[in-house]
């Protein structure tokens, strides 16, 4: 029997996790859409072009929430592009999982412009991106449970290099996980 493939790696309860949450907390609305998105585009949207390099649609949700939070766009359109575009290259990936979690990565992305608590599917279908793309899909579940805590402490610095201290307006997230 072949092994299963999840579509999400990680433990929300693990202490990287629930670090990652308390930092996320301390942030503003505008510091976490732009982390989300900057990782996005420097991690994660990598893995999908190299496999779809003709697929530009998970790249256009990117910056459609960009655009969004620029004050360029209105939200109706990005959340089309998220919807009917970015979701719909994945729907379409099934036989090649990194890829496929690469673009529901980065609709979670462009979404946190909506509700910052998808900045968590940043990690969670990020570390399956990453993790298939890295170690393949017959990997352990201890490799892959490994792997995704070291994407989630990779997520956790690269917030911090952003974060401001003492943020006067964090956000105020509700965790509903």
């Amino acid at each position: 029997m072949a092994k299963k493939i999840r579509k999400m790696l990680g433990d929300l309860n693990a202490p990287e996790t629930i670090a990652l949450m308390r930092l996320i907390d301390t942030q503003s609305r505008s510091t976490i859409c732009n982390w989300c998105i900057e990782y996005a585009e420097k991690h994660i949207l990598p893995v999908f072009e190299k496999n779809c390099p003709d697929d530009g649609r998970p790249r256009k949700a990117l910056n459609a929430a960009r655009n969004y939070l620029e004050g360029r766009t209105s939200f109706t359109e990005v959340k089309n592009i998220i919807l009917n575009e970015c979701h719909a290259a994945a729907r379409e990936l099934n036989s090649n999982p990194s890829a496929q979690a690469a673009a529901r990565t980065c609709g979670q992305a462009a979404a946190v412009v909506h509700t910052l608590s998808h900045c968590l599917g940043v990690y969670f279908y990020g570390a399956a991106a990453l993790a298939y793309d890295s170690l393949g899909v017959n990997a352990a579940d201890d490799e892959y449970s490994e792997f995704a805590a070291r994407v989630c402490i990779n997520l956790t610095e690269a917030l911090q290099s952003i974060a401001v201290e003492n943020e006067p307006n964090p956000a105020k997230i509700k965790w509903y996980c």
